[in-house]
């Protein structure tokens, strides 16, 4: 038989014991060493058979053995002063306590989030990142308050027919076993936060918060007694089921999320966020809940939505449009139309926002960046790809001019680096973790000392790896008696590659088997073998995907290269430290500009790891030549079969007269001296930049900060300054079609101009019905390429010179004639306003009908 119900049953703890519950119940166990330790203490033997999970420990424990710690003096001051430790990690001012005029909090939305393994709310990059956001964002004292969805199965869990299928298989995740707490109203009462549908058909949720250091994750559960089975499942699964499906889990992440904030902060006297960040479209839906909220309180739409865009930030993390969520435009006027529409949000307002190119499409990215005053990518080649990708949205502007900035992604150094690295760094380095400075100082650390981890963590994954592929050799129908070659799978003294990531075809997982002869050759070199650690997911629908992984799988079952390369099934966090923080070398091999950043690579580096990737995300900005290998990539190449055999040969060789010549050079003491050498440059010269502690802090102050004064100034005096931007914003479209730039002159350009000469330039504008007080004029000048098109322009403001009851106006002002070759000019009339954040913020250019200036002209 079959129960009906899984629940978990909590142990009680001693009275002695009870700050026991309360480290548990604080997910900063999952970056804190320390604290491992006193769990692992609690049932040495226990602790190994629960996966390292304190909330499984405690629940699997024997009472008799909580009595005899209980009783234990030693262990009771351990408990103690762990409790101690976590709150003053909790309550002592920190880096954001520093700052003057900082947001009083910050909301962060995400579909997913990767804390630990313990808690598998995550399918990948976008859920490790948010995951590693919350936890910098804890050890800096940045009060940001996350939501998220709380998914009863999570995403799956990946295990392999004999054939090297992927198969999947969704266990049921009770939230009494995990680190959760349920969030009460005063009265003790379960908060309920609701959410209505079309039909009259109300959607109800609960909220569970975790505790993430000092942030709270609020993760919305819709599997409540009231809502009936259709509205139970919409929390059941991490990115499952069709269209529908997806709404109504965007629906509940956006709305939901605003109003179990505004719960939580009723219920616990929180501060109310001053900046909501939005970590891709997903939960783009909560900028249409706060201008609900906003115009319930009187104002009119465009006032709240000038209200609500100043306090946005939105970030996107996708390359290609296909990763965009969008939905026929006719569900999302059901949704918000009819029955169910909200009196003061016309459900025409809200069609616009999601507008694009399509016809009948709703666009959740294009929601997002319209809800948001501030938009970036996460790094500065996604920058580039971004804006050109999303360039529609501000017609007339170039590519460089599309206010969508970058801040390139970090990782969380005490989640992902080996405990014996983060040891030796408090021993020899102890202001290093997480800082900026002091990365020079890696220089002191001595060769022997670094390549005793390197040689350490290598055999810690090997041995993990043995086991790991035993378990799933088990799982497809091998015996025991037939799995004796897994006993020397691997060799700890071998030169090891990792590849490990989510398996769309863009990443190329089979790149590798391009050429499988050539692998071979490589995998069994005699002198300087080579092995390969591999991981990976496909989205449960993608049968190419699946087809991939077969493909790999295949080839590491054959007899002969078995023992060099394997496929670990089933990648989560716990597999991905092991592979980071064991493998010499980190490849990535996607289709370049695909990778919108790729943070596994940094987390490698960080353990004395080196990258070999194709130049994408974050390697682009930060390869320097020395610091790892560059795969060489074959931009210009139409067809992918040629392009793929272009860049897998080229990987070939670097691995084989790079990579292992330079790990396989010994001195006469047995150390890689060229390659350590590698190493230490690998860590001073990226060890700074990775950190999500240098993310959280560009975020603070490049977007957070300026994001709360926009809100202040917007919300000051009862929201009047919104007004009259909404009013002035609306002015402005109005008028737009007579502002006109009529006439362009350079009043001292000589026959022969030369470099380090200046340019006199007069502009005639027609303002139509603005005043100059409503424009900007300005000279954009520099190179020009042979279509006359301008390449990364300079700007220059143009002054007023006067004005003329006519409606028009003469601005002048002085451009330099800063570099040598072809030079030209032109003039552009942009709106202004102290409230615009960029020049390209309305949308509205107005440029002279033909091309003016010396686009032909040679400067000397």
């Amino acid at each position: 038989m079959r129960a009906i119900r899984r629940f978990t049953v909590r142990t009680v703890l001693p009275p002695e014991l009870a700050p026991l519950g309360e480290l548990v119940h604080n997910l900063r166990w999952s970056w804190h060493p320390e604290t491992l330790d006193l769990f692992a203490e609690v049932d040495p033997a226990t602790w190994e058979r629960v996966g390292h999970d304190p909330v499984a420990l405690l629940g699997a424990v024997e009472a008799s053995r909580l009595r005899e710690l209980a009783a234990d003096r030693r262990f009771l001051r351990r408990v103690a002063d762990a409790a101690d430790d976590l709150h003053e990690y909790m309550t002592a001012p920190r880096w954001y306590q520093t700052l003057a005029e900082a947001p009083r909090a910050i909301a962060y939305f995400s579909p997913e989030y990767g804390i630990a393994a313990a808690l598998p709310q995550y399918s990948g990059g976008l859920g490790i990142l948010a995951g590693d956001h919350l936890k910098a964002a804890s050890d800096l004292g940045v009060p940001i308050l996350a939501v998220g969805l709380l998914y009863r199965h999570g995403y799956f869990t990946q295990s392999l027919s004999p054939e090297g299928w992927q198969l999947e298989h969704y266990p049921s995740l009770d939230p009494g076993g995990l680190p959760l707490t349920l969030l009460k109203e005063r009265d003790g009462t379960p908060v309920r936060v609701t959410v209505s549908l079309p039909e009259q058909r109300p959607l109800h949720a609960q909220v569970w918060v975790a505790q993430v250091g000092r942030v709270p994750l609020l993760l919305l559960d819709s599997d409540v007694a009231e809502n009936d089975n259709a509205a139970r499942d919409v929390t059941d699964r991490l990115y499952g089921g069709g269209t529908d499906h997806r709404l109504l889990q965007e629906l509940l992440l956006g709305i939901g999320g605003v109003r179990a904030i505004r719960a939580y902060c009723r219920v616990g006297d929180h501060p109310e966020p001053e900046v909501f960040h939005t970590n891709e479209g997903h939960a783009g839906f909560l900028g249409l809940e706060r201008i609900r909220e906003l115009t319930e309180a009187r104002l009119s739409f465009d006032e709240a939505l000038e209200a609500v865009r100043a306090g946005t930030v939105f970030t996107t993390h996708t390359p290609v449009p296909a990763g965009i969520d969008r939905f026929p435009a006719e569900m999302i006027a059901r949704q918000f139309g009819g029955d169910n529409a909200w009196p003061t949000v016309p459900v025409e307002r809200i069609l616009e926002l999601g507008a694009e190119d399509e016809p009948g499409k709703f666009n959740m990215a294009a929601m997002g960046m319209r809800l948001a005053q501030r938009v970036n990518g996460v790094s500065e080649l996604h920058g580039e790809v971004s804006r050109e990708m999303f360039r529609g949205l501000w017609p007339g502007f170039d590519a460089d001019d599309i206010p969508i900035g970058s801040i390139t992604n970090g990782v969380h150094a005490p989640t992902w680096v080996g405990r014996e690295i983060m040891e030796l760094a408090g021993r020899e380095l102890p202001t290093l973790v997480e800082r900026a400075q002091g990365w020079e100082g890696v220089n002191k650390i001595s060769d022997v000392d670094v390549w005793g981890i390197r040689n350490r963590l290598r055999a810690r994954l090997v041995n993990a790896a043995r086991e790991r592929l035993r378990r799933s050799w088990l799982a497809r129908g091998a015996s025991r008696a037939e799995l004796g070659w897994i006993e020397d799978a691997l060799d700890p003294n071998v030169l090891t590659i990792g590849f490990a990531r989510r398996v769309p075809s863009y990443k190329r997982l089979t790149l590798m088997l391009n050429d499988q002869e050539r692998l071979r050759e490589l995998l069994l070199n005699p002198e300087k073998p080579v092995q390969i650690v591999i991981a990976g997911k496909a989205h449960p629908a993608d049968e190419g995907g699946k087809k991939l992984i077969q493909q790999i799988v295949r080839f590491a079952d054959s007899e002969d290269v078995r023992h060099r390369i394997v496929f670990l099934p089933d990648y989560d966090m716990a597999l991905g430290q092991l592979l980071v923080q064991g493998c010499d070398v980190w490849m990535n091999n996607p289709l370049r500009p695909l990778e919108a950043c790729g943070t596994s690579g940094m987390k490698a580096a960080l353990n004395g790891g080196l990258n070999l990737s194709i130049r994408d995300g974050w390697w682009d900005e930060w390869f320097d030549g020395t610091n790892g290998w560059a795969v060489p990539t074959a931009d210009g190449v139409a067809d992918p079969d040629r392009r793929d055999e272009l860049e897998a040969h080229a990987l070939y060789d670097l691995i084989d007269h790079e990579v292992a010549d330079r790990f396989y050079d010994r001195a006469s003491d047995g150390l890689p001296l060229r390659w350590l050498e590698m190493v230490r440059h690998t860590l001073t010269s990226l060890g700074p930049k990775v950190l999500a502690g240098r993310m959280l802090r560009d975020y603070v102050i490049g977007l957070y900060a300026p994001a709360a004064g926009s809100a202040r100034a917007l919300s000051a005096d009862g929201y009047e300054p919104a007004r009259h931007f909404a009013a002035w914003k609306l002015r402005v479209h109005q008028a737009w079609p007579g502002v006109r730039v009529e006439h362009v002159e350079a009043t001292n350009l000589g026959d022969t101009p030369e470099v380090g000469a200046s340019l006199e330039l007069r502009a005639a504008i027609a303002l139509g019905e603005l005043q100059p007080s409503d424009i900007r004029v300005q000279a954009a000048y520099g190179l020009v390429g042979q279509h006359d098109e301008m390449v990364g322009p300079s700007y220059a403001d143009l002054t007023l010179e006067t004005e003329a009851d006519d409606g028009k106006a003469v601005y002048s002002g002085t451009i330099p004639l800063d570099r040598t070759g072809s030079f030209g000019y032109t003039v552009r009339v942009v709106p202004d306003h102290p409230l615009v954040a960029t020049p390209a913020e309305l949308g509205l250019i107005a440029v002279p009908e033909e091309p003016v200036g010396m686009t032909n002209g040679t400067l000397r």
